[in-house]
């Protein structure tokens, strides 16, 4: 299914580019919605004038269609693979940006941001992993956190499309925007439909002479047989005959505890994600003119316009951790941002409690501040973190589990908001506050580093047991070093030797 002639770092960044068009999309998605409801404008007219309530649900609906999309990767994208699964989520964009951009009821409009949102779901389920398992460890992070930054970037151009079209009159002022994201959906399709599957999902499906062709031209080497290519096909194959041990793959595989640790990968995967939605995160990204203009008094126009400001300060931001996270680690840009963010919000309810219109200016610097601290940590980890914690053999399920919960807690929040705004104004800020200041603790107490570790080394990361899995009594949570599954290779070829002797 593929023919790309593509080779070693140019490869790589071929499927960087596919796994950032993806995330593009999804950033774009996020943000559409938030410059063309709650507004008197064409799309209220059109729509019956929706209050707080449907506006939240028009928002959010589509989170539940993330969310299906995630259960399918779940339970079928093991067998599917990789490369497929973003593929069909591409597909499945168009289809739902069809829906959308002809919507005449609310009906239609709600059925064509579930299935836009299933595409979605498929895809940030899969484009992680994808990510993850084709590229070497000491870079990882970095190039999963560019697919983070991306995201941003397709929120900024979401934010000031909706700006410019907010001075046009008709359809098109809101039919445009929603529109407009087949764009991607289509790039990503032409761009998945060229490039290799994982070597590591090819391994594990029993082509492995297939998963060695892709694994050389990742390496950039002229034959399968390469000394290197060789190492590397022994070390995913020891790994995944270690995870199979037990035979073929049973679901309560992932509620087992042992030195694999399954439950806990499972817990890390989704809880990171539930930390990263009630850090207050998506309050501001999918609603940020709906905050500035209904928390702090401003009007329609000013709060669009801050609201694209406020994408672009988060864009910026999303740049830092390509430099960081592979230097820090994963555990440090997760505390540092989530210190900040719960500073950012205690201050900005402090300001907006007074009601006066300096005050409010002044928590509108706390959300930029916010916005900075949340794309140096809570912005890229909960990404990159799941594929990485995870083994071979539960990666797209633990992924899709991360992204189920991700949505479900992105339903929510983005649910709630409109109405806690109305009912309680700044005050919400507190509530995100609190949960911020909550899961440094957590991350400090249960999180282990992965950074750069290769995926195999990963699997003996919770062997010292214990309530926290080790990670409270090692050094910076560093719970296995790297390389340990080359050691494994070596201790198998030995025994295997002094068999032989004998």
């Amino acid at each position: 299914m593929w023919n790309t002639s593509l080779r070693g770092k140019s490869l790589v960044w071929a499927i960087t580019a596919c796994c950032c068009q993806g995330f593009l999309l999804l950033g774009y998605d996020q943000g559409v919605m938030s410059g063309i409801i709650g507004a008197n404008n064409q799309f209220g007219k059109d729509f019956g004038e929706p209050d707080p309530s449907t506006q939240g649900l028009i928002v959010a609906i589509y989170d539940i269609g993330c969310a299906v999309g995630s259960l399918v990767v779940f339970v079928f994208g093991e067998s599917i693979g990789r490369k497929r699964m973003i593929m069909s989520g591409a597909c499945t964009m168009l289809v739902g940006t069809a829906i959308l951009t002809s919507s005449t009821t609310r009906a239609q409009l709600y059925v064509g941001r579930i299935v836009t949102g299933i595409g979605n779901g498929f895809n940030s389920s899969s484009i992680p992993v994808y990510q993850s398992e084709t590229c070497s460890g000491h870079i990882r992070g970095t190039l999963v956190c560019l697919n983070s930054t991306v995201t941003i970037v397709g929120l900024v151009i979401a934010y000031w499309l909706d700006y410019g079209l907010s001075f046009t009159n008709g359809p098109v002022q809101w039919r445009l925007p929603i529109g407009f994201q087949a764009v991607f959906a289509l790039c990503l399709l032409i761009q998945g439909a060229v490039l290799p599957d994982s070597p590591r999902w090819l391994i594990a499906h029993g082509r492995a002479e297939e998963g060695a062709r892709v694994l050389a031209q990742l390496e950039d080497k002229d034959s399968p047989d390469h000394p290197d290519v060789i190492e590397k096909l022994k070390e995913i194959e020891l790994s995944l005959a270690q995870e199979s041990a037990g035979g073929p793959f049973r679901y309560k595989e992932l509620i087992q505890g042992g030195p694999l640790g399954n439950l806990r990968r499972m817990c890390l995967c989704a809880g990171v994600n539930i930390m990263q939605q009630f850090t207050g995160a998506n309050m501001i990204n999918y609603l940020a003119p709906i905050v500035y203009q209904n928390t702090m008094g401003l009007s329609r126009e000013l709060s669009l316009i801050l609201g694209g400001c406020t994408a672009i300060t988060y864009m910026i931001a999303s740049f830092i951790p390509l430099w960081t996270v592979d230097r820090y680690g994963r555990r440090v840009l997760l505390m540092t941002s989530a210190t900040g963010l719960s500073i950012c919000f205690i201050l900005a309810a402090a300001l907006l409690s007074t009601g006066s219109k300096p005050a409010a200016y002044g928590a509108t610097a706390m959300v930029f501040i916010f916005q900075i601290f949340l794309g140096i940590g809570f912005l890229p980890v909960p990404w990159l973190y799941p594929a990485e914690i995870s083994t071979t053999r539960i990666r797209a399920r633990g992924s899709s589990l991360s992204s189920f919960v991700n949505w479900l807690c992105v339903f929510t929040v983005v649910q709630i908001t409109p109405p806690a705004i109305a009912n309680i104004s700044w005050r919400v800020f507190i509530i995100f506050a609190a949960f911020n200041a909550l899961w440094v603790p957590i991350v400090y107490f249960f999180f282990p580093e992965t950074k750069g570790l290769e995926l195999e080394d990963v699997d003996h990361i919770f062997e010292k047991g214990g309530i926290t899995g080790g990670v409270w009594e090692s050094k910076g949570g560093i719970t296995v070093e790297r390389k340990r599954a080359t050691e494994d290779v070596e201790v198998r070829e030995l025994k295997e030797k002094e068999l032989n002797g004998l």
